[in-house]
């Protein structure tokens, strides 16, 4: 097995509260994590915790697809959001956003803890990478319209 750690901080023009809020609810990882098309069986049964299975599509070729379903499980504690990701081949993810008061908006650290057996382990951590990359660009231009409210 292979363990990547991935960290990435960035800037989002609104209150930590209003960021919190978003990434919170399990509908608004579509799209904001751009290979997760659909998110379905949320259960909020146990206090504290959200879980849900997402649907991550892979793109081959620009030809094939496939469907990739991952168990997520999201906790929060004051104004972070940490969870686990459990996916097909033996692949796991910890993941954890902190967030803090910056000025008048919110500075967000994007922490992601991979463990991979070692032949998916770039292949997994590369995904990983783009996709933590993107989710701030995103978060950042979803959110900008609250700015002003």
């Amino acid at each position: 097995m292979s363990n990547r750690v991935l960290t990435h901080v960035f800037h989002v023009d609104v209150a930590p509260e209003k960021v919190f809020e978003h990434l919170t609810a399990p509908e608004s990882y579509i799209g904001l994590s751009p290979l997760v098309v659909a998110v379905r069986e949320v259960d909020r049964s146990e206090p504290g915790v959200i879980r849900y299975t997402a649907v991550e599509r892979f793109r081959f070729l620009r030809i094939f697809t496939h469907d990739n379903p991952i168990t997520v499980a999201l906790h929060t504690d004051g104004l972070s959001v940490h969870g686990e990701v459990r996916s097909p081949g033996r692949i796991r993810m910890a993941y954890r956003f902190d967030l803090e008061h910056d000025g008048t908006g919110t500075r967000v650290s994007d922490r992601l803890d991979l463990t991979a057996p070692w032949l998916l382990a770039g292949f997994a951590a590369g995904q990983a990478r783009k996709v933590q990359l993107a989710r701030a660009r995103i978060l950042a231009e979803r959110l900008s319209h609250l700015a002003g409210a």
